[in-house]
C-alpha cells in the first residue's frame, strides 16, 4: 500500500494540472493551488455523513472518490518534479490531513520537504480530532503559513447529527472551535479559514451567523454548496437552492470584507434572507462586480484566490455554483435572476 508521506493523493483538478492525467477545465478555468490529501491503508477514521472518505462507505480507502470526483496517488518526488516544472503558474500548495493519528506528524514531513525544495506558499487543512495545541505552532515552524479548518456544520446540532455520535463520527463541535481559535492565535488574524457547507440542514440566518462567528475571531470563512456524494449516507440529499446559495455567497462576501455585518442583515420567520442593510446602489455595484460568487479560498503571495478548486461544488456547465474565475457579464445576469429566485 502506498501512504503518505511518501505518497499522496491529488484532486483530479491538480493531477490535470500537473500533467499526471489529461483533460480540460470548462470555460478555460486554471487551477492555481494544489490540493493533497494524506493516504493510509486504515483511512480517515472519521464517519461524517456526507463525505466520500467515510469509514463506513463501502470500498477501499485508497479507491474512494473524495468530492465526486478520483484523486490519484503519486510519490511526493514526483508531484514536487512537477510542479518545480510548472512553478510560474502554481500560486499555493494545500495539504490536507484526514482523521488518522499519523497525520500531524506525517503532514509535518511534508510541509517540511516542499518549504526545502520549493519556495511556495503552504496551507494545511488540518483535521482538529487528532491535533494538539502544539502541533500548530509545529505546522508554522514547519513552514506552513496559513491553517483550514472544516467546520462544516454550521449549527451543533447538525455537526452531532453529520459527524459525531449519531453516525459513529469521533468529532466534536467544541474541539473544532477551540482549535480554530487556536489557529488563529498562532498563525495570526486573516491566516485561518474556516471551511462551511450551505446546505446541510441550516437556515440562512444560523449560516451566516456561523459566519460572522468566524470573522469577529479573526478568520474567513471557506464556502462550499453542497453537492451530493455517490455512496455515502446523504446521497440523496438534495443541493440547497441556488437561491439560497447565492444569498449566503453575498453575505459571506459582505461579513469577511467588512462592508455589512450580521447584524444589519434582516431574515423572515423562516430564517431566510430578506434584506443586506445596504442601499440598494451600493448592493448593486457589488453584485455586478462578480466578486461574491467566486470561491473562497486561500490567497497566493499576490493576495489574489489562489485555492479555486474548479467546479469543487456544482458539475461543469452554466450552473456554477462557486465561479473559479471572475463572472462575465452573462453570469452576472444569471446569478441576479438567481439570488432572489
Amino acid at each position: 500500500m502506498k501512504e503518505s508521506p511518501e505518497y499522496l493523493r491529488m484532486s483530479l483538478a491538480a493531477a490535470i494540472t500537473l500533467g499526471f492525467r489529461s483533460g480540460r477545465f470548462y470555460r478555460g478555468a486554471k487551477l492555481d493551488c494544489i490540493n493533497l490529501l494524506l493516504t493510509y491503508a486504515r483511512g480517515c477514521l472519521a464517519n461524517c455523513a456526507y463525505c466520500g472518505l467515510a469509514r463506513k462507505r463501502i470500498g477501499e480507502h485508497h479507491k474512494k472518490s473524495f468530492i465526486r470526483v478520483k484523486w490519484p496517488i503519486h510519490s511526493l518526488k514526483e508531484i514536487l518534479g512537477s510542479i518545480k516544472e510548472r512553478k510560474d503558474r502554481i500560486k499555493r500548495i494545500c495539504v490536507s490531513m484526514i482523521t488518522n493519528p499519523r497525520a500531524p506528524e506525517d503532514v509535518l514531513t511534508i510541509t517540511e520537504r516542499i518549504k526545502k525544495e520549493i519556495n511556495i506558499p503552504i496551507s494545511l487543512l488540518i483535521a482538529p480530532t487528532v491535533t494538539k495545541e502544539r502541533d500548530l505552532k509545529r505546522f508554522k515552524g514547519s513552514g506552513a503559513d496559513m491553517v483550514g479548518v472544516a467546520v462544516d456544520a454550521a449549527t451543533p446540532e447538525i455537526f452531532e447529527s453529520l459527524r459525531g455520535r449519531q453516525v459513529g463520527g469521533p468529532h466534536k463541535w467544541e474541539k473544532y472551535w477551540l482549535t480554530l481559535e487556536r489557529a488563529i492565535e498562532v498563525f495570526g488574524a486573516g491566516k485561518v479559514g474556516c471551511h462551511l457547507i450551505v446546505g446541510l440542514g441550516e437556515t440562512e440566518e444560523e449560516m451566516l451567523a456561523t459566519i460572522q462567528k468566524v470573522r469577529n475571531l479573526g478568520a474567513r470563512t471557506h464556502l462550499f454548496s453542497f453537492f451530493p456524494e455517490p455512496g455515502s449516507k446523504l446521497e440523496d440529499h438534495p443541493q440547497p437552492p441556488v437561491g439560497q446559495y447565492r444569498r449566503v455567497q453575498l453575505g459571506r462576501f459582505l461579513i469577511d470584507e467588512g462592508i455589512a455585518n450580521f447584524d444589519e442583515f434582516s431574515f423572515d420567520d423562516s430564517g431566510r434572507l430578506l434584506d443586506f442593510g445596504l442601499p440598494d446602489d451600493e448592493l448593486s455595484e457589488i453584485i455586478e462586480s462578480g466578486r461574491p460568487f467566486m470561491t473562497s479560498g486561500c490567497p497566493g503571495e499576490d493576495g489574489k484566490l489562489a485555492c479555486n478548486r474548479p467546479y469543487g461544488d456544482s458539475p461543469p456547465g452554466p450552473d456554477i455554483r462557486s465561479y473559479p474565475f471572475l463572472p462575465e457579464e452573462e453570469d452576472i445576469g444569471r446569478i441576479k435572476e438567481q439570488l432572489w429566485s
